[in-house]
C-alpha cells in the first residue's frame, strides 16, 4: 500500500510514520517544507495542479494530512489548516490516483461541552477560537469533497515529544525547575480545567487503522475519560519523584488564573493570566469513542501515567 504522509514532522506526523513504516506492506513517501522531507511541497501557496501531477506520479492509495498549525492568527491558522485542506481535497478531486484520505482534526472543533457529558460524533460543533474555527472548516470541506474520506477528531494529545508550549509541557518544566532549584513548594495555575487525554502512539495507531479501513465521516479519537489537571499534576509529581508541596493559585478577578508554573506573584504586579487551554474549549472535554471501537476496532492502550512518565523524561533531560 502506497501511503502519502503530510506533515510527517509534526507532533503527531512523526508518531504515524513510525507506525506507518513498522508496517512491511506499506510504502511511505513524506511530503512538507522541510528539507528532511521526500517531496517539498508548501500546501498553504502550493497549487492544487501542482499537487495533482505529483499525486499522478506516486499514485498512492491512501494520503494522511497530519499538517497544520496550532497557534497563530487568524489569517495564519486559516492558511495552514484550512486553505491546506482545500488545496489536498482539490488535488485528490483532479487526480486519477483515487486515493483515500485520512485528515487529522480535532477536539477544538466541538468548543466547551456541558461538565460530565461525552462527546459524541454527531454533536453540533461550536469552536470557541479561531483554531477550532479553522479546523472546522478543514473537516466540512473534506466532508463535502465527495471523497473517501474519514476526519480522526484527536481529543489532547499527550505522551513523547508533547510540545514544551503545551499544558503539560508547561507543567513538567516547571516542575523540573522546582526540583532542580531544590523548592519544596510549587505554586501553579490554571489546574481546574478537565481534559480527554490520549497518547500520540496511540492517535498513531488509529491513523494507521483508518488509512485500512473503509470507514468515512468524523470518528473521535481520546481516552473516553477528562482528567482534571490538577489530577495530572499530581500523579506527574509521583513519576517525576518531586516530594515538595503542589498549591494552586487563586484566580484573579474575573475567573481567569495565572498561566501553569508562573513565579511566585509580586504583591505590587499582578502576574499575567491565561486559559490553561487556549482552545476555546471551556472546562470540559471528554469523548465518546464508541465509534473509534466499533468502526475502526481501535481502543487507547497507554494510560496517562505512561504518558506524563514519557513527558518528563524528555523534561528532565533539558538543561
Amino acid at each position: 500500500m502506497r501511503v502519502l504522509l503530510i506533515g510527517a514532522n509534526g507532533y503527531i506526523g512523526r508518531f504515524v510514520a513510525d507506525r506507518l513504516l513498522a508496517d512491511p506492506a506499506v510504502q511511505l513517501t513524506a511530503l512538507g517544507r522541510g528539507d528532511d522531507a521526500d517531496v517539498r511541497f508548501d500546501l498553504a501557496s502550493g497549487s492544487p495542479g501542482a499537487l495533482t501531477r505529483f499525486l499522478d506520479a506516486v499514485h498512492p492509495g491512501v494520503v494522511v494530512n497530519c499538517a497544520g498549525a496550532t497557534r497563530g492568527g487568524a489569517r495564519e491558522l486559516t492558511r495552514h489548516n484550512t486553505i491546506a485542506v482545500a488545496t489536498v481535497c482539490e488535488a485528490l478531486r483532479r487526480s486519477g490516483c483515487g486515493a483515500r484520505l485520512v485528515q487529522i482534526g480535532c477536539s477544538a472543533e466541538y468548543g466547551p461541552s456541558q461538565p460530565g457529558s461525552s462527546t459524541a460524533e454527531d454533536a453540533v460543533p461550536r469552536p470557541g477560537g479561531p483554531y477550532g474555527v479553522s479546523k472546522l472548516a478543514a473537516t466540512e470541506l473534506v466532508l463535502g469533497s465527495g471523497l473517501d474520506a474519514v476526519v480522526l477528531r484527536v481529543f489532547s494529545p499527550a505522551g513523547p515529544g508533547t510540545p514544551a508550549g503545551s499544558p503539560l509541557g508547561r507543567l513538567a518544566e516547571a516542575m523540573r525547575r522546582a526540583m532542580q532549584s531544590g523548592d519544596g513548594e510549587l505554586k501553579l495555575g490554571g489546574l481546574g480545567a478537565q481534559r480527554d487525554f490520549v497518547d500520540v502512539r496511540d492517535v498513531a495507531r488509529a491513523v494507521h487503522a483508518a488509512s485500512l479501513s473503509a470507514a468515512q465521516g468524523v470518528i473521535n479519537i481520546g481516552s473516553g475519560r477528562a482528567v482534571r489537571l490538577r489530577d495530572a499534576a499530581a500523579v506527574l509529581a509521583r513519576v517525576a519523584g518531586y516530594g515538595g508541596a503542589l498549591h494552586e493559585l487563586d484566580g484573579p478577578p474575573g475567573g481567569l488564573r495565572p498561566a501553569i508554573g508562573h513565579p511566585r506573584p509580586d504583591p505590587d504586579h499582578a502576574p499575567p493570566v491565561a486559559y490553561p487551554y487556549p482552545d476555546g474549549c471551556g472546562n470540559w472535554q471528554q469523548a465518546d469513542v464508541r465509534t473509534a471501537r466499533d468502526r475502526l476496532g481501535w481502543r487507547p492502550r497507554i494510560g496517562l501515567e505512561e504518558s506524563l512518565a514519557d513527558i518528563w523524561m524528555e523534561a528532565a533531560c533539558r538543561i
